[in-house]
């Protein structure tokens, strides 16, 4: 089974080829189509432009996706498209070019839940990772802790009640006069530093819950820059803090969320599950408490089509496949999939 994979849903551009043989899976292709020169003048995704960008690249990317993997439309079983949650601009560039591909080729079309993408990506390269397990999904725009009892069987535990940590990353990147997207910036500069030099306040840790709260950290770090003094914390120390404190709640939430569920498999992605500090801590803290956890490689934390072709291609197998057009879902709770796997 060969299945195409479309991802448009914020600012990358992505498609990809998965094959299935006698059960092995083979990523042909994964092409990304970055749009952080366009955004990063203005410290963050601005949609019309990343929409406009999208219409740019689409059908290149998906060219290059094909010619890389040595097929043709004609050798498709089937078309992936994200169809939500995402900017509804963004969404629907992916949605009307998959939509226009597989009614010229005749091909069936299956509509993906971003989140759900996240949630099997680990599974391109381990695909042995079996459920029952707990997913931490934690990227730009989702912090999530999901229960997932089986493919397409999830049950939400907890989630952040305002910002999300990727956002949490980006908006203390801009106080810290950094880069974006603030992520990877702050852990660049936090290497060397002290984790323990400020005292950034860890939120929700004695909740019984599995929810998560950011905002106020964001708040936290900007008064304290606003008081600091001369000779105190270097900014690799305060970088060193500031993530520690976002690293931490997720970490101890995740592994509550494992006892919770009775499950000791872990699977961490999305874009912030890329970062060397969560990936260090988590490790070390999930192996003393008898938890597997398991990251995707880097190529798949951030967005991709390889994990929305992954998602296709598990639903094209179990005969489902959009039989009316499909539109774009800005918001939709990976809730709303929980129960028996159904048509889309």
């Amino acid at each position: 089974m060969r299945v195409l994979g479309i991802e448009t849903s914020c600012d990358d551009t992505a498609a990809a080829v998965v094959i299935q043989r006698q059960g092995r899976l083979t990523v042909a292709a994964n092409v990304v189509q970055s749009q952080l020169e366009v955004h990063a003048a203005y410290g963050g995704v601005v949609p019309e432009l990343a929409s406009r960008a999208h219409i740019r690249h689409v059908l290149p990317v998906v060219a290059t996706a094909l010619e890389r993997a040595g097929l043709t439309l004609d050798a498709l079983d089937g078309i992936a498209v994200t169809t939500g949650p995402g900017l509804v601009g963004a969404l629907l560039v992916g949605v009307a070019t998959a939509q226009g591909l597989a009614m010229a080729r005749g091909l069936p079309l299956i509509g993906v839940h971003h989140m759900e993408g996240h949630l099997l990506s680990p599974f391109l390269v381990e695909p042995d990772f079996a459920f029952p397990c707990v997913a931490l999904l934690v990227s730009g725009g989702h912090t999530l802790l999901v229960h997932a009892r089986g493919f397409g069987d999830y049950h939400l535990l907890g989630q952040s009640l305002d910002d999300s940590v990727g956002e949490a990353f980006d908006k203390g990147a801009r106080l810290l006069g950094l880069g974006y997207p603030g992520g990877p910036a702050i852990g660049a500069l936090a290497v060397g530093g002290d984790p323990r030099a400020v005292p950034f306040p860890r939120v929700l840790l004695n909740r019984q819950a599995c929810d998560f709260s950011f905002s106020g950290l964001k708040t936290a770090l900007r008064t304290w820059l606003e008081k600091r003094e001369n000779g105190g914390p270097t900014p690799s120390d305060v970088a060193a803090s500031y993530q520690e404190a976002l690293v931490t709640p997720l970490v101890i939430k995740a592994l509550q969320a494992c006892r919770l569920a009775n499950t000791t498999r872990l699977v961490v992605a999305g874009g912030v599950g890329a970062n060397r500090r969560l990936r260090e801590k988590l490790q070390a803290e999930a192996e003393a408490a008898g938890i597997r956890v398991l990251f995707p490689p880097l190529e798949f934390c951030t967005d991709n089509g390889a994990m929305i072709a992954l998602a296709g291609l598990r639903r094209l197998a179990l005969g489902q496949q959009a039989t009316a057009p499909l539109d774009a879902r800005p918001r939709w709770s990976l809730a709303e999939l929980a129960g028996p796997v159904r048509s889309l």
